[in-house]
């Protein structure tokens, strides 16, 4: 039997079941979502001692909370008596500290223990080894990002060499001073695919003129499939007749005071595997957060960040948070519309890439490499 060669143009994908297996999803629970840096809170959720957020980071519930001294802190969401899970609320607030409902252990905000019924007839418990378990938690671009391995990869050696690879400037991000801006739109989607496709659909443009009609018209390159993650510091340009990053091209909001001349009037994307998308433009900021559930299911929380009076004054965000809100919902329609095809035995041995996709295939690598697989 004859195989017919794969042409020069093309390069091949990840197989179907990379997409479908559950032992797959299981492994990159272990190697990527519990060993890497994953961005779980926006910090100013938690705007007072007391407040918490429950969060899935791959296999595990990880509660974040403010203690007293306003210190952001996380920590498994599992009780140290018998496991019961401590807070079920997705978020909420405590007047002093974390009791678990079923035997009323009770932890203070820093995660000690601090009480348990007939605890003071036990006064060989040590109230610190008992304590819940900590997560390692550092805050950048005003969200608290975690990691549940023992000894977490170097912050600014994976997260932030992430923007500074791909804007060429490791201060270029700072000028939208991301962390001090107010939060004016969130959209949660639930997305019935493999959080890779998302990824992958993130990555490249091929398909935005097939898609994204509302985009295109307000970056034209992007009509020609360009793929402005591949070049390093490229900013997508806005369009001769198009004043600001809206659903119709009218004026947004004011530049923010930082952003550069050079970073007026582009757009620019940055993919901070495994589960963050940055879109800079002049007058806000939109970050994607991924929470993989299944091998099939990809939670994403979208916020649309602006210049605090911007949000405080009560300002019409509609038509700037509308245009991406339109791009989400086709690009997650269309991961959806990909990922029965994975289980298909047309897609067994995978797809292709074409050449404006092909750095899709270092992202496939880079996933063989974390699993501990060599390519084909």
């Amino acid at each position: 039997m004859t195989t017919t060669p794969v042409s020069p143009s093309l390069i091949p994908t990840l197989p179907g079941r990379y997409y479908t297996d559950p032992d797959v999803f299981r492994r990159e629970q272990e190697a990527l979502l519990e060993s890497m840096w994953f961005c779980a809170v926006r910090s100013a959720d938690l705007d007072r001692p007391g407040a918490f957020r429950t969060v899935r980071v791959g296999r595990e519930s990880v509660l974040v909370t403010r203690d007293r001294t306003g210190v952001l802190r996380a920590f498994l969401n599992v009780c140290r008596h018998r496991g019961a899970r401590l807070c079920t609320e997705e978020s909420g607030e405590v007047r002093r500290g974390l009791q678990c409902p079923y035997h009323a252990w009770t932890y203070g905000l820093d995660g000690r223990l601090v009480a348990a019924p007939n605890l003071t007839k036990m006064p060989d418990v040590d109230r610190d080894r008992y304590g819940l378990v900590k997560v390692a938690l550092r805050e950048w671009l005003g969200y608290a990002w975690l990691c549940l391995a023992d000894a977490p990869p170097s912050f600014e050696g994976t997260v932030q060499h992430a923007a500074a690879e791909r804007l060429g400037d490791p201060a270029a991000i700072e000028h939208y001073g991301t962390e001090h801006l107010a939060l004016g739109k969130r959209v949660t989607y639930d997305v019935r695919a493999n959080w890779k496709l998302i990824v992958e659909n993130f990555m490249e443009c091929y398909h935005c003129a097939t898609i994204h009609p509302e985009l295109t018209e307000v970056l034209p390159e992007f009509a020609d499939g360009y793929a402005a993650q591949v070049h390093v510091g490229h900013g997508a340009e806005f369009g001769a007749g198009v004043a600001g990053f809206t659903v119709d091209g009218s004026a947004g909001f004011g530049r923010l005071p930082e952003v550069a001349e050079e970073q007026d009037r582009r757009y620019y994307a940055i993919t901070v595997r495994p589960n963050v998308f940055v879109n800079l433009v002049p007058d806000h900021v939109i970050l994607h957060r991924m929470f993989p559930l299944a091998e099939d299911r990809t939670v994403v929380e979208c916020d649309w960040l602006y210049a605090p009076e911007v949000v405080a004054s009560g300002a019409d965000v509609s038509k700037s948070a509308e245009l991406f809100h339109r791009v989400n919902v086709q690009d997650f329609a269309a991961c959806e519309r990909t990922q029965p095809a994975m289980s298909s035995r047309a897609y067994r041995g995978g797809g292709v890439l074409v050449p404006a996709e092909h750095h899709i295939g270092a992202f496939h690598g880079w996933l063989r490499e974390k699993l501990g697989e060599q390519a084909p």
